[in-house]
C-alpha cells in the first residue's frame, strides 16, 4: 500500500482531509473523480472556492489573460466577427463566460469592443460560483456594469443566440483516473487507512469502458505500451455540453485550453497521463498533498469535445494552436494600437509567451463549434492561416 498523504496536521487545509477521510470511512473508497471534485469545489474548503488569491503572480498559475491585453482584444475581435456572420443585426447577442477567474479576459475584450457597433448589441453573462471572486470581478468590471450580469450557474438561463466562452475551464473539470498494467485496465479510487489516503484499483464501469473503446485507448493492450500506463478520462465535458445546448439555440462555443486530439493524448509514450498540480507556481504530479490548496488539472481531449457536441447540433468549424489563432486575428496590429509601458523588452517577452511553441502558443488550443442553419458553416478569421480539424479524428 502506497501512503500518499498524512492528515490531522495543525494547518487549516487538513480540515478537508478530515472530511474526505470521514466520508470514506462511512461509504467506502471514492472514485478519484469525486476526490478531485471535493479538492477543487468543496463549498467551504475547495481550491476554487477559496478567498485566497490563486491567479497571477501572487497565486499559483498564470493564464493568457495575465500576459497581455492583446489576448482579450483578439478574442473580442473573433466574437465580433461571429456577430457579423449573423448579419450584424441589431439584436441581442449574448456572451456567456464560464469561470472567468479574475475576469481579465472580459475586461480586455470589452475595452476593445466598446468603440464598435457590436458593443451596443452585446450582453455579457459571467458564470461564477465563488462569491469572493465575483466581488473582485465586479470591482474590475464596474465600468461595464450595465452590460454584465452574474450567475452562480447556467441553470435557468433563457434560450439565447450568441457565444459561450471558456478559457482554461474544461481542464479544471474533475476527471476519472485509469491505470493499465500488463494489459489489464482498472480505475483508480481513493481509500483511507487510519489518517492516510491511499489508492485502490477497481474494475472500470461500463461508461469508462465505452470511452476506452470510443477513443481507441484499448489499443494500448496490444501495443508496445510501457509496463504501467496511467491517464485521465473527462466525462464531465458531456454534462457541460448538455448544459450549454439547453441555452444556446444559435451561435458558437469558443474553447481555449491546453490539450490534444485523442490520438496524441492517449499515445503509448504518454504513459504518465497529463494530470498536474500547481502550488505557488511549482508543478507536481501528486494530487494528495496540499489538498484544497493546490490546483489539480488535466489536459482536454479535443476529439471528445468535438464529437460529443455533434448530437447537440454543434459542428466543429475550427481547431488550431493558440499562437496560430492569435496571429490569424492580427494580434500584431492590435498590439501596435495599444499603449506600451515603456519597457519594450518586457512587453516582447509577454507577447512571445502567448505565441511561441515553447510558451502557450502550442500547448494551448482553440476550438470553435457552431450551431446554426443547416449547411451554413461560417469561415472564421482565427482559422484563416491554419485549421487543423482533420487532426481531431480519434485514431489520428
Amino acid at each position: 500500500m502506497v501512503i500518499l498523504s498524512k492528515a490531522l496536521r495543525a494547518t487549516a487545509w487538513t480540515v478537508l482531509i478530515k472530511i474526505l477521510i470521514e466520508k470514506i470511512r462511512e461509504t467506502g473508497p471514492m472514485p478519484f473523480k469525486d476526490f478531485m471534485y471535493e479538492a477543487l469545489y468543496h463549498p467551504t474548503y475547495g481550491y476554487y472556492m477559496s478567498n485566497e488569491p490563486i491567479f497571477g503572480r501572487e497565486g499559483d498559475f498564470f493564464t493568457a489573460s495575465h500576459l497581455h491585453p492583446a489576448f482579450g482584444a483578439s478574442i473580442g475581435r473573433q466574437i465580433e466577427q461571429m456577430w457579423i456572420c449573423h448579419g450584424g443585426r441589431p439584436e441581442p447577442f449574448l456572451i456567456i463566460e464560464f469561470g472567468p477567474g479574475r475576469a481579465l479576459l472580459a475586461a480586455d475584450m470589452l475595452r476593445y469592443l466598446k468603440d464598435t457597433d457590436f458593443f451596443h448589441c452585446l450582453s455579457y453573462v459571467i458564470i461564477e460560483a465563488n462569491p469572493w471572486l465575483r466581488q473582485r470581478q465586479e470591482e474590475l468590471l464596474k465600468e461595464f456594469s450595465e452590460k454584465i450580469t452574474w450567475r452562480d450557474s447556467a441553470r435557468g438561463l433563457s434560450a439565447m443566440r450568441g457565444c459561450v466562452l471558456s478559457n482554461e475551464l474544461l481542464d479544471a473539470f474533475a476527471v476519472h483516473l485509469v491505470q493499465m498494467e500488463n494489459g489489464v485496465l482498472n480505475e483508480v479510487w481513493v481509500g483511507a487507512d487510519g489518517d492516510n489516503l491511499h489508492e485502490v484499483l477497481v474494475e472500470p464501469s461500463d461508461e469508462i469502458m465505452a470511452y476506452v473503446e470510443e477513443f481507441n485507448i484499448g489499443a494500448l493492450r496490444d501495443s508496445t505500451a510501457p509496463y504501467l500506463y496511467r491517464t485521465e478520462i473527462n466525462l464531465a465535458i458531456k454534462d457541460w455540453l448538455r448544459a450549454v445546448a439547453a441555452i444556446l439555440t444559435e451561435g458558437f462555443i469558443l474553447t481555449i485550453d491546453y490539450g490534444y486530439p485523442a490520438w496524441q493524448y492517449y499515445h503509448p509514450q504518454r504513459s504518465r497521463g497529463t494530470l498536474v498540480c500547481y502550488y505557488r507556481h511549482k508543478a507536481s504530479e501528486n494530487p494528495y498533498i496540499n489538498i484544497g490548496r493546490q490546483d489539480i488539472t488535466a489536459h482536454v481531449n479535443f476529439s471528445a469535445l468535438a464529437k460529443w457536441g455533434l448530437p447537440h447540433g454543434f459542428t466543429p468549424v475550427g481547431y488550431a494552436s493558440q499562437g496560430t489563432f492569435l496571429v490569424s486575428l492580427g494580434i500584431d496590429e492590435l498590439i501596435s494600437r495599444m499603449p506600451q509601458d515603456g519597457n519594450y523588452q518586457f512587453e516582447a517577452i509577454k507577447i512571445k509567451r502567448l505565441l511561441v511553441p515553447e510558451g502557450m502558443g502550442q500547448s494551448h488550443k482553440v476550438m470553435v463549434q457552431y450551431k446554426g442553419a443547416e449547411g451554413e458553416i461560417p469561415r472564421l478569421k482565427g482559422f484563416v492561416l491554419r485549421n487543423q480539424l482533420s487532426e481531431l479524428d480519434a485514431h489520428g
